[in-house]
């Protein structure tokens, strides 16, 4: 699989409500909660907000430690601030509320970049790239966007995956929401829902379960992450920045990309994004 073509998310490609929703409680939280690098080296730790179960993305393993792209990430961060990391296992619709309400100091968290998202949350510069498709058992047939208007179809509450199934499932179409990527998978595998709404490694993870029942129908759309800030944080962005900067340009991203994806890291990735800024306005 190529990354080199991915497209960047245009503007109907953003969160289906609930987003404007966040933007305020963030507004009002970031001058209570704001932090900087220095005060993240004054406390001793920084406390970064990941997925606790979505491999290999981020995922709590037998022994209780935090593994995944992001984590590898996120221990990297700490040490470019000189400080541990500490990670703070979230599902996908916690993800913002932790940041905004000061639970966490930053996401890597399989943050898709989209607009309505940007209103509550800041963005770094993108780091990593998704696919969003669609899952089945090979024995149902969906070739088709209205194909899915027949399925009841899983997918993580308040995720890209959430996004791109109801803004291409026909109206009507019964889209079961649930609490994060395995609760979406189990539903799929224990028959309460037919398909499910996931990113490039569901399959890998439905085969583990059923081998070789399940495959992807659709693609959705290609998407990029970014790390997660609060609103006007204008130094730990700066710093969240200059970071992907430096392990972009090292190589230990491409290191720990290839380490968890199997696939080489994007040749490039966007300079600009439309309606997602990357550095704290003004």
């Amino acid at each position: 699989m190529n990354y080199d073509n991915l497209s960047k998310p245009n503007r109907r490609s953003v969160l289906i409500g609930g987003a404007a929703l966040l933007a305020a409680p963030a507004l009002m939280t970031r001058s209570a909660f704001a932090i900087t690098p220095a005060e993240i080296k004054s406390k001793g730790k920084v406390v970064i907000g990941i997925q606790g179960d979505n491999p290999p993305w981020g995922f709590v393993n037998s022994s209780g430690k935090q593994e995944g792209l992001d984590a590898d990430i996120g221990e990297l961060f700490g040490k470019y601030l000189g400080v541990p990391a500490e990670f703070v296992p979230l599902e996908v619709a916690n993800r913002i509320p932790a940041l905004t309400a000061g639970r966490v100091d930053i996401l890597f968290a399989t943050m898709a970049m989209f607009p309505d998202r940007a209103k509550a949350v800041q963005f770094s510069k993108p780091y990593v790239a998704n696919i969003i498709l669609l899952v089945a058992p090979k024995s149902l047939e969906v070739k088709t966007n209205a194909d899915m208007g027949k399925l009841t179809i899983a997918v993580p509450r308040a995720s890209a995956q959430d996004t791109q199934v109801t803004k291409n499932a026909p109206p009507g179409t019964n889209i079961l929401r649930l609490d994060g990527d395995a609760a979406a998978i189990q539903a799929v595998i224990s028959g309460q829902a037919q398909a499910a709404g996931g990113n490039m490694f569901y399959i890998d993870r439905f085969n583990e379960a059923k081998p070789g029942v399940y495959e992807n129908k659709l693609e959705f759309t290609r998407i990029y992450n970014g790390a997660c800030t609060r609103l006007g944080e204008k130094e730990i962005n700066a710093a969240a920045n200059s970071f992907i900067d430096q392990i972009k340009g090292n190589g230990e991203l491409a290191k720990i990309h290839e380490k968890w994806m199997k696939l080489p890291l994007p040749s490039s990735f966007p300079e600009m994004m439309e309606g997602v800024s990357f550095v704290v306005p003004g």
